[in-house]
């Protein structure tokens, strides 16, 4: 007999790796984060058989993040291919500012059958009570790290506003950049794009060519002195062919922000608006601006820049709802038809815009004003109410399929739903309309390019104030783009109508199959 030695070949198991560098520190690199990994995968008998990488990208939350995005989208569509996702620590899973974020994400992955390794951490992520304290305080110190990081950039951000240097940002029209030393003596000015290499060199604003600082200060003339506005400004510059230092076309936009920054006049301002953490844009109060008087050369005089302010405030002034009305009448009066392209060009009246904030729509302000369109115009408000209905009804539909046990994704671009990674729905919402003989009649228009399985149609009362049912149309029984449905439509159509979407939810339900003794 001959001695045999009893072999046994390790099986490993598919797994993917996800890596993240923002700016931190290099070592953050995806290269040295995927070291580890390989070693970490090694010792673990994983095969790493995908790579999702997200380079450059903040991880403060999950916008901008399209590998990790990806990942949870591959996961919940049943499409991974592997058992296990392996990340380099729980930071680069993300620092999320709310922990129960970063949680949520790796529960979605658990759910699937997929568990998350963080191969940097000195404990396991085995599920026991230790990993998830442990796992829970990483995750608040990942958000705490981020949080004080923020406040410490901005302070020496505002430090060196105050001593004059600037902080990012284009200089803007009739301005550049000049890269200065620590003894403040001139480098060379940065061209759009460029950046300083060195941490000891600072970045100033000087005066750009003659030409642009002329154009500058005729463009406060003509505001100030000749009374142009903004848009008539706009269309002189471009008529010259005259761009701005994007090499874009002036608009009244455009303008009004050289006519406002008052890097015009040599000041140094800064935080002005705020978007901390990646949370929410907010314009600051002018008394928490932070700001250096005198910091570089002036383009234009103070008196004209200021009086361009005062011309601008003026303006801007607040109208009262009644203000609103009288300027609408005062339009009418000269022009016998309304329209918003006629408000916006209207020098002394509230823009479209300003109306639909303050009164809901045009159609209303229009009625205040007594003003009676040649046409009924009513179905612009009701398709309004519509769009604004859409989302919450898109809302409920996923918390339904998701409390079914359905794993649901959203296209963020054509709203099209894609249930267990198996079939796709769109939702349709359709207005009543009365026929001159009374009849109700509901139009659906199905988009052809999304080609949705299931096409949810959203049938209105006849007050188009609730919904009055539900058509669940397949892809396959619906002939033509187009159609027209009535209040009765035969058995061929009404077979998909419904009181509810109880039963568009039933459809995503798992049942176990019985297996046959």
């Amino acid at each position: 007999m001959h001695a045999s030695t009893d072999q046994t070949e390790t099986k490993l198991v598919r797994a993917a790796q996800y890596v993240r560098m923002s700016t931190e520190h290099q070592q953050y690199s995806t290269a040295n984060q995927d070291d580890i990994i390989q070693e970490y995968a090694k010792k673990r008998s994983f095969e790493i058989v995908k790579t999702y990488a997200d380079e450059g990208k903040s991880g403060l939350n999950v916008a901008g993040r399209r590998s990790l995005q990806a990942l949870i989208a591959d996961v919940q569509n049943g499409v991974a291919d592997y058992e296990a996702i392996l990340v380099y620590d729980v930071s680069r899973w993300g620092r999320f500012q709310d922990a129960d974020e970063s949680a949520y994400y790796e529960y979605l992955c658990k759910r699937a059958g997929i568990s998350v390794h963080y191969c940097a951490e000195q404990f396991e992520n085995d599920g026991g009570p230790t990993s998830t304290i442990i796992k829970s305080v990483k995750r608040a110190m990942a958000g705490e790290y981020s949080r004080e990081l923020s406040t410490k950039v901005f302070q020496g951000q505002c430090r060196l506003i105050e001593l004059g240097y600037r902080q990012g940002g284009p200089a803007g029209f009739g301005l550049r950049r000049m890269l200065i030393d620590q003894a403040g003596e001139a480098k060379a000015q940065l061209a759009r794009g460029e950046c300083k290499s060195l941490q000891t060199d600072r970045v100033i604003l000087v005066k750009g060519p003659e030409q642009e600082i002329e154009t500058v200060n005729r463009v406060y003339r003509m505001f100030v002195v000749e009374g142009q506005r903004e848009r008539q400004i706009a269309e002189q510059l471009n008529s010259e062919g005259i761009n701005t230092d994007l090499g874009r076309l002036w608009n009244r936009g455009t303008i009004r922000q050289l006519l406002t920054n008052e890097k015009y006049i040599g000041n140094n301002v800064y935080n002005r608006t705020s978007f901390k953490l990646k949370q929410r844009r907010v314009c600051n109060e002018p008394d928490i601006w932070i700001r250096k008087d005198g910091a570089f050369d002036a383009v234009v005089s103070q008196e004209l820049f200021y009086t361009a302010q005062g011309i601008i405030r003026e303006r801007a002034k607040c109208y009262s709802d009644e203000e609103m009305i009288t300027c609408l009448r005062s339009l009418m009066e000269q022009n016998p038809t309304l329209s918003a392209g006629l408000i916006d060009a209207a020098d002394n009246t509230p823009t479209s815009s300003t109306y639909r904030t303050r009164f809901g729509s045009l159609i209303r302000a229009y009625r205040l004003a007594g003003y009676q369109p040649d046409r009924d115009y009513e179905y612009i408000e009701i398709n309004q109410k519509l769009r604004e209905m859409h989302p919450d009804l898109i809302r409920d539909v996923m918390a339904r399929l998701g409390a079914a046990g359905a794993s649901v994704t959203q296209d963020v671009d054509t709203d099209l739903l894609l249930i267990n990674g198996e079939y796709s729905a769109s939702m349709v919402l359709s207005r009543c309309r009365q026929t001159k003989a009374g009849s109700l009649r509901w139009m659906i228009n199905v988009e052809q390019k999304v080609a949705p399985d299931i096409t949810i149609l959203v049938r209105m009362d006849a007050a188009n104030e609730q919904v009055a049912d539900y058509y669940l149309l397949p892809i396959m029984d619906i002939q033509t783009p187009r159609l027209l449905l009535c209040e009765s439509n035969g058995v061929y159509l009404d077979t998909y109508q419904f009181d509810s979407l109880d039963y568009f939810t039933s459809l995503s339900e798992r049942r176990k199959i019985e297996v046959a003794a």
